[in-house]
Parts: structure tokens; sequence; C-alpha cells
């Protein structure tokens, strides 16, 4: 018997920030796990992301809320798209020197996935899970690197260190941005996720050490959910640019994002995920 299609969808409904009308959407992206079909809305406008090739929407949003799915079919698998793993220089993506000796050091004479487990776990070793107030790499030009010491860390700020490394070791990495549902929480999140795609000798790796760490361990090894749960990728890479909206050098495009001057958020979005196989939680 052939491997039965699943059609999935995430909505996204936010208050808008006041003043604004706009918002930016991910339209998501084909992985090895299924392709997002599209992103049900009215209207829009395709807004190139030049450095990557994507494509994100431009959405007027009439009323107070933006209100938004994106359809997702998991029997449509693709390869990781290949720009990214093209690095694009930013402070986000661009590493120091430091860094370079620092994770030559760490994988040594190792090589292959080796060589990448080693930089994972080093990684792992340098972070406590949390939400600082500022980034280790804060108004820095370059990823640097970090010594012995411990650094608190979100999952965003813990794989801008390890793709930094990974490259600066040689090793071909990505960033991928979209949504996880933790097991425990069933069809719900209170925000997007991202995680690091590897890919050694033609075989691409996921990564997810912001969830070792969440599960007390440092022992890091390859895997899509260390963390028991369900995600989507929704984009992909960092240092993003959308020279329509004057937009240069944005960190990544995790989840919706208001077209705001001041560069808002949107604040608790409520965000579900419609699956078969994952029952709503009770009322």
């Amino acid at each position: 018997m052939g491997r039965r299609e699943v059609i999935f969808e995430i909505r996204y409904v936010a208050k808008m920030p006041k003043g604004c009308t706009e918002a930016l959407i991910p339209q998501g992206m084909a992985t090895p796990y299924g392709t997002c079909l599209g992103i049900t809305a009215e209207g829009g406008t395709p807004c190139p992301e030049t450095t990557t090739g994507q494509t994100a929407l431009r959405l007027a949003v009439p009323g107070t809320h933006l209100d938004i799915t994106l359809r997702f079919d998991d029997s449509l698998p693709a390869t990781y798209p290949a720009a990214m793993f093209t690095p694009h220089p930013s402070r986000f993506t661009r590493f120091a020197d430091d860094l370079v000796a620092e994770a030559k050091a760490v994988a040594g004479d190792l090589d292959g996935l080796d060589r990448a487990i080693a930089i994972a776990c080093a990684t792992a070793e340098r972070f406590t899970y949390g939400h600082p107030e500022e980034t280790f790499n804060q108004g820095l030009d370059a990823v640097p690197a970090l010594g012995c010491g411990l650094v608190q860390g979100s999952c965003v700020d813990i794989n801008t260190y390890f793709i930094a490394a990974l490259r600066a070791a040689g090793i071909e990495a990505g960033y991928a941005t979209g949504f996880f549902f933790p097991a425990e929480k069933g069809d719900h999140c209170e925000d997007g996720h991202c995680w690091v795609v590897t890919r050694i000798d033609g075989k691409t790796q996921e990564w997810d050490i912001a969830h070792h760490l969440k599960l007390g361990t440092r022992q890091i090894k390859p895997g899509l959910n260390p963390k028991p749960g369900f995600r989507a990728a929704c984009f992909h890479s960092m240092g993003l640019a959308f020279p329509d909206l004057g937009i240069t050098a944005l960190k990544a495009l995790i989840e919706p994002l208001p077209l705001h001057p001041d560069g808002v958020k949107f604040d608790a979005p409520e965000i579900r995920l419609i699956h078969p196989g994952i029952p709503a939680a009770a009322a």
C-alpha cells in the first residue's frame, strides 16, 4: 500500500498593532517532510526576498485581526532548497576569526557527521536556554567565539552560533524557521521556532539543540524532534532583504510580521494546528 496523503493546516490569528494595516507572511516551503500548498487569505502581493529567492506575502489587513491559514501536504516531499545552504553575509551569519579557530579546535581531525556532532555538543556546552535582554552577539558585525563560559540564549541565539560554527568548520548548514507544536500542548503553540539543517556527504540532518537543553541533556544527536511534538517549516535563512518594503538585514522571518514603522511584533498570537492525527485540545 502507498503512503497515505495527509493534509494539515496551521492557523495564525493575531491582533494588529495600533496604526498597522499590513503584515508580511512567510509562504511556507518544501522539505523532505512535505510541501506548503499556500495561504488562505484574500488578496495580497508577492514580495521577493532577494538574498535567497524566496517569496513572502504582503497582506493588507482590513480589520483588527490578522487571520491566515497555511495549508500543507506531507505526501509531497522535496529536497531542502539549495539556497538554504548558501551563506549570505550579514552580521547574523558572518563568523569572526576567533570563531573559526574555536570551531576548528572543537572539530579537530574528525570527519563527516562526527565533525558536526562535536560542534553541536560544544555549542550546547556554551548555552543555557532562556530569553536574555541582550543576545551574545548584540551590536557585533560577526558571530563571535564564546570560549568556555555559559551564555543564556533562545533557539534563535543558539542556532545563530551553531550555524556560524558549522560553516566556520567547513560544514554546509542552513537555518529553517516555522512552528513546533509540543506533544504536551497538542494542537497549539505560543510562537515560532527555528532549527538547523546540515548537508554532509550529500545527506541532510536536522538539529534542535534548544530542545535537547529543555530535555536536560547536552549530548546532541541529529534528529527532527528530540522533544516530542510536530513541526512545519515556513521560511529559511537569516539576514533577509525585502527591498520593496525597505527592509534590509532582517534577522529572520519566523512567523508573520506586522509591517509597522517601529518594528513591533505580534503580541500573544493564537497558533493552532489542524491535523487529522493530532486531536484538538479541550476548550
